[in-house]
């Protein structure tokens, strides 16, 4: 599909005139009487549920609009990149991989493991990282980085030094250690397998980049967006909720503070919309350039529905190309691996993430060829080493949904 501005600006239209229906009928739905508010209620959620639809699907269009703009490799990088494929696709196919080593040294300029399997071409690569990107709202917003080691180390400083005025002729105090804390984010190893039969891969019109990137993209990224998010660290990342939390007045380093929402399972009864400020207010101002939220869609569903102090809508679309939907004035993002609202639940975080949240990816997407595990079928045990966690607590806030 061919993506120009003018595709954006269309759907950013729609979605202005989809958030002015939506406020209208959620007035009404506020203010109606109690036999009438079921009825509305059907026709806010539906609209809701279009917003997000337009939301997501502008978001989607500037990302390819985007990737047509970025420059692209050098001439012999390209031709590297092209004996590459051709040779994987053969390995894939047929399984020679007469010279695809060497060819993979030359195009990736990186060591291979003989025992790890083959690098995949550049644009299965690309594919998995898109899909990936697209699922989960972590690898977009988080720091990502990669490493060369099994385990990434990372030394952060809490302050410390003693500082202070002194007169011009007075001793000066000697100065304290800084503390300094040590973080590991080792890298595991994520792993899919997809099968094909011998006479899908003698078919010349079979896709095999398309399928591959598809069937390992997918796998990958639901896999990685969970473990970011609640992962428990044994044998995968850990993810932000699997941290210790601690309510924000009693913040400590290690720990994740949170803010409560003021009622068990649900936002306030009164004034909503203060907690979600207090919530911005609870990150120090210097993370807050760059900050976003981070909540599922049903959450989404119901912060929209929220209006401020003076009546209006705390949630705005971005009715402009390259003008992204806004909470409070900071990006809301969507990740459906964050929980449902309930109960003492950490349904909203709130923070700076690339500050915040680091992802190490080691080396490239490998794929060995086995064609005897599953006959008929031929699998491919693709691997990719990934970790993940927090490298500064004092960027990401909660919000429990608890009366304290």
């Amino acid at each position: 599909m061919s993506v120009d501005i003018q595709d954006v600006k269309q759907v950013a239209e729609e979605l202005g005139a989809r958030f002015d229906e939506f406020k209208s009928k959620n007035d009404k739905r506020i203010d109606a009487m109690e036999a009438e508010k079921g009825k509305l209620s059907a026709s806010v959620d539906t609209l809701n549920g279009k917003l997000t639809e337009l939301d997501t699907y502008k978001k989607q269009l500037e990302e390819e609009l985007a990737a047509l703009k970025r420059p692209g490799a050098t001439g012999t990088d390209k031709k590297a990149q092209a004996e590459h494929k051709a040779a994987f696709d053969r390995f894939v196919r047929k399984g020679h991989d007469d010279g695809l080593r060497d060819l993979e040294q030359k195009a990736f300029a990186t060591d291979s493991d003989p025992d790890g399997g083959y690098v995949v071409p550049q644009e299965v690569d690309t594919m998995i990282d898109r899909i990936m990107g697209d699922m989960g709202a972590m690898r977009r917003l988080a720091q990502v980085r990669s490493v060369g080691s099994a385990t990434f180390k990372k030394l952060v400083n809490q302050g410390g030094t003693s500082s202070g005025w002194v007169g011009e002729r007075e001793s000066r105090p000697e100065t304290d250690t800084p503390t300094l804390s040590a973080l590991e984010f080792p890298a595991m190893e994520l792993y899919a397998e997809p099968k094909a039969t011998q006479s899908m891969l003698d078919d010349a019109y079979f896709d095999i980049e398309g399928w591959l990137g598809d069937e390992v993209g997918i796998e990958f990224s639901e896999k990685e967006g969970g473990a970011f998010i609640t992962g428990d660290a044994i044998n995968k990342p850990r993810g932000i909720l699997a941290y210790d939390t601690v309510a924000n007045a009693s913040y400590a380093w290690g720990k994740l503070g949170y803010i409560a929402s003021g009622a068990a399972g649900a936002f306030a009864s009164s004034n909503p919309s203060d907690k979600l400020i207090s919530l911005v207010h609870s990150l120090k101002r210097g993370y807050r350039n760059g900050a976003a939220f981070l909540m599922n869609d049903l959450t989404l569903g119901e912060v929209r529905k929220l209006k401020d102090g003076q009546g209006n809508y705390i949630w705005r679309p971005g009715l402009e190309a390259g003008q992204a939907s806004t909470l409070l004035g900071y990006m809301a993002e969507t990740d459906d691996f964050m929980p449902d609202i309930g109960a003492n639940s950490l349904s909203i975080a709130f923070g700076n993430f690339k500050r915040g949240y680091l992802i190490t990816d080691r080396r490239g997407v490998q794929v060995l060829r086995d064609p005897y595990t599953s006959k008929p079928y031929i699998n491919f045990y693709t691997t990719k080493r990934v970790g993940g966690g927090v490298q500064n607590f004092e960027a990401i806030k909660l919000m429990k949904f608890a009366t304290s």
